[in-house]
């Protein structure tokens, strides 16, 4: 058992599109270390330079090395440690889809084990770490590899253990980790998923010792959780993972990473489980992870209760009131008034996003329009105007105005694709035409949604990466107008069907009629590609 934890950090994603400016995490690391963290592991999948291999990070905005420089002397004139956080094995899609790199590419997103140029690109990427980062601390990745060994490895040896190909493939890392004077860290779940069937969350079962003696004595082991309120559950597993003769550190979240909106509210009640746990079981190195998945449309400053709070239970205080107080008197706004960015997503204290799934469901083509049933015309009216308050704040004030517009999209996208429906299939021509005018009044809306949202990403990201949004958010103004035009001519009779609208929806995953549900991959509910 420990009193409090000794060293705190957060790990801040710049990957997922959004590179940060490097003004934006100086304000960041300011704000860290009023809180009481000492380090900070800066997420780069392929978002820095590396000497002479130009197509690494290339056109995604990586960081140069006078930029990492100088992100380094920031991080240590506000007392933190900058820790670099990349990715050794797997979560390397910006490399792999270029040709130059196919010949280290196993499959997907994946380096090839085993095969010296893969070796000779990660010893470049230590390299730069070594330059560029004062910290001899490193995060090496390693996680969710789940089709390791089965792609150009299998073609070229034939079906081996892929707990051995991990293995091998990691004391090779630590090697190279170990020349540049580095300690490494690495995720946890691939021991445990290859032990176990793909499982990560299972805390059953002894680690043979066999298996245990071949894990490189210098890696410290990352057990990394965010969904869980139950201490019980991060006990089990802390115990599961002591089995191994390796430091173990835990990772938990600032959830803001399933679309436009955090989840504060059920990232510091899993936090406060965590931490509670992590003091029990005298874990004392501790980081919070700022994950920006599929897009990075969450403002990364919108997380800041969650790590508030996080840094609060890291020293030992689970006074509410006492945090809220302190959250207060550090932002200059209410801890109430970020929470109210939660209620978008109609939390109620789970995890989900119809938000952002809403936002982007086809109208004629929208498989998820029935989690929408039973939403009340005024929901979003009403979160909107709780929101104002956050947008007078001098500081914060754009990522509220940003969710003010959403919600007013949300207001008529939400229900939109049920109502049409409804309405074709009853053959009310006279009500579909005076629904056109809602469509008309959703693409001005679409349009203002569009100019916040930029002008959040402007402030707190650099230009590239921005692309995606101007293709997903342009794309989805282009499909209304042309549901719009389609609608418009059935109503004057120019078309005699709408084929689109004939279909029976089906309830989606065997979700209950207004059940919301979490979905964060576009592409998938864009209709444009099937689930993987």
């Amino acid at each position: 058992m420990t009193d409090t934890i000794k060293t705190l950090g957060v790990m801040i994603d710049c990957s997922r599109n959004g590179v940060y400016t490097v003004e934006t995490l100086k304000t960041m690391f300011s704000l860290l270390a009023k809180m009481g963290y000492n380090y900070v592991q800066l997420y780069t999948e392929d978002t820095y330079e590396i000497e002479g291999e130009p197509c690494f990070g290339y056109l995604r905005g990586r960081y140069s090395k006078a930029d990492l420089k100088e992100l380094d002397a920031a991080a240590q004139a506000c007392g933190l440690e900058l820790v670099p956080c990349i990715q050794t094995l797997a979560h390397l899609s910006g490399v792999t889809r270029w040709p130059q790199y196919h010949d280290c590419t196993d499959t997907g997103d994946i380096l090839l084990a085993g095969e010296e140029k893969t070796y000779a690109l990660i010893e470049k990427m230590f390299a730069a770490c070594a330059e560029c980062f004062t910290s001899r601390r490193i995060n090496i990745g390693m996680d969710e590899a789940h089709m390791v060994g089965l792609g150009k490895y299998l073609d070229r040896h034939g079906y081996e253990s892929r707990f051995e190909i991990l293995l091998r493939h990691l004391n090779r890392v630590a090697e190279i980790a170990e020349r540049y004077g580095f300690s490494p860290m690495m995720w946890s779940d691939m021991f445990f998923r290859l032990m176990s069937g793909g499982e990560y969350y299972c805390a059953s079962g002894a680690i043979p010792q066999a298996i245990k003696d071949l894990v490189p004595k210098n890696i410290s082991l990352i057990y990394w959780d965010y969904y869980s309120t139950d201490r019980s559950h991060y006990d089990q597993m802390f115990r599961a993972h002591r089995q191994f003769d390796n430091p173990v550190l835990f990772a938990g979240g600032a959830w803001s990473w399933s679309g436009f909106t955090p989840a504060n509210r059920f990232s510091i009640r899993a936090n406060e489980a965590a931490m509670r746990s992590c003091l029990e079981n005298g874990v004392d190195d501790v980081f919070i992870t700022c994950w920006k998945d599929d897009g990075a449309e969450c403002s990364l400053f919108s997380s800041l209760p969650s790590l508030f709070a996080a840094a609060q239970f890291a020293r030992g205080n689970f006074d509410g009131a006492d945090i809220a107080r302190k959250f207060r008197a550090l932002t200059g706004t209410d801890m109430e008034t970020f929470l109210a960015a939660d209620d978008v997503d109609l939390h109620g204290g789970e995890l989900q996003n119809p938000s952002k799934y809403l936002l982007y469901s086809d109208p004629f083509l929208g498989f998820l329009d029935r989690t929408a049933i039973g939403t009340e015309p005024e929901t979003f009216p009403k979160i909107g105007k709780a929101l104002s308050a956050g947008a007078a704040s001098r500081r914060y004030g754009y990522l509220f105005r940003t969710l003010m517009a959403l919600c007013d999209v949300l207001e008529i996208k939400a229900t939109l694709g049920l109502r049409t429906r409804e309405l074709y299939r009853k053959g009310d021509k006279e009500a579909l035409s005076a629904l056109i005018g809602e469509y008309r009044e959703l693409e001005r809306r679409l349009e203002t949604f569009y100019r916040r949202f930029r002008e959040q990403w402007d402030r707190e990201c650099r230009e590239n990466g921005f692309e995606m949004h101007d293709i997903r958010l342009g794309g989805l103004i282009r499909r209304v107008r042309h549901c719009r035009r389609m609608l418009a001519d059935y109503v004057c009779g120019k078309r005699a069907s709408l084929p689109a609208l004939e279909e029976e929806i089906c309830p989606y995953a065997g979700c209950a009629d207004g059940e919301a549900v979490m979905n964060n991959d576009w592409l998938y509910i864009s209709m444009i590609k099937p689930r993987t």
